[in-house]
């Protein structure tokens, strides 16, 4: 059986609608919870997949949370290597950072279902399935698209929504994952975040999760399978 790892930054971001695909596609996942977890015992190269999901730190928050400087170490060592790499909101900031990219505060935080806008590349590719499908948007950084990497989506806000560095590394800004089964612990868990954002309502996050989860979270996981099997091992 392949290994799936699966860094886990706060418990209630976790592999969502992923999960299911990954264990039908033959993986056996691990997680690795921040502060619970040493990310110095893990071999960079040896898991079949990495995948490093969201959470509500910034990259450049070094001085904060050393960790982040662990995750890039890893993640600098598994890109160099060609393995099979998602990165998810902070996750796919964190491969930008790996690959030299800037990681900075975006215009404004776009949280809430929006639509992708995708490029000829993504339309191509496995984010196909994201068409005219809105998705999950929480993030309030950006980053520059790492050289050598291609645009696969954006949204009017934040142009690097999503992209792919070779065959086997992508990362998504937004939340392709998210399948609203437990989305009432992101609306507690990120609760001082909602009261900050002006015009932003949990009740018309709970309606319009309820809404669109259910369609993303099955284009989500047609988008990993696809993925997947386009993998170079």
């Amino acid at each position: 059986m392949k290994r799936a790892i699966a860094i886990r930054h706060v418990h209630f971001e976790d592999l969502g609608a992923f999960a299911a695909p990954l264990e039908a596609s033959g993986y056996k996942i691990q997680y690795c919870d921040l502060g619970v977890c040493d990310l110095h015992t893990l071999d960079p190269v040896q898991p079949d997949l990495l995948v490093v999901l969201g959470g509500p730190v910034s990259v450049y928050e070094e001085d904060r949370y050393p960790f982040l400087v662990d995750e890039l170490t890893l993640l600098r060592s598994r890109i160099e290597a060609a393995r099979p790499t998602i990165g998810i909101c902070l996750g796919a900031q964190l491969i930008a950072r790996a690959l030299g990219a800037r990681v900075y505060p975006g215009p404004a935080k776009e949280i809430g279902w929006s639509p992708l806008r995708l490029t000829e590349a993504g339309k191509a590719g496995p984010l196909r399935h994201f068409a005219n499908t809105p998705v999950l948007h929480w993030h309030g950084d950006t980053f520059d698209l790492p050289e050598g990497a291609q645009l696969l989506a954006s949204t009017p806000l934040y142009q690097h929504q999503a992209f792919l560095f070779g065959q086997n590394v992508i990362g998504f800004q937004f939340h392709p994952e998210a399948d609203g089964r437990a989305f009432e612990r992101w609306l507690v868990g990120h609760a001082v975040e909602i009261a900050s954002v002006p015009g932003l309502s949990v009740s018309a996050l709970r309606a319009d999760t309820s809404r669109y989860s259910a369609a993303a979270a099955m284009c989500g996981q047609r988008c990993l399978l696809d993925w997947l099997q386009g993998l170079a091992v």
